[in-house]
């Protein structure tokens, strides 16, 4: 089972969100903390400026940034459609 961090910028943008969407990001953050998800939800790496980030799909729009700090620990960077990758 993966531990979870957020940043301060992860949960400022969680907030801003409708609430039945915010739903929707719970119930995908309690799948990605099972790896047998990861498929899934589509977790990738990133590259370019993101290189040793990763991602995954909350819907078909929404994306969640992340990164490892260890094996079972991630940090859940940001959150928001595509525009998030520039």
């Amino acid at each position: 089972m993966i531990e979870l961090q957020y940043t301060s910028n992860f949960m400022r943008e969680l907030k801003k969100m409708n609430p039945d969407l915010i739903e929707e990001v719970i119930e995908k953050i309690e799948q990605f903390k099972d790896r047998a998800n990861h498929k899934i939800l589509k977790v990738h790496k990133l590259k370019g400026k993101l290189y040793g980030r990763y991602s995954f799909s909350v819907n078909y729009k929404m994306r969640i940034i992340f990164h490892f700090k260890t094996t079972n620990l991630a940090t859940l960077i940001t959150i928001g459609d595509h525009d998030i990758y520039k």
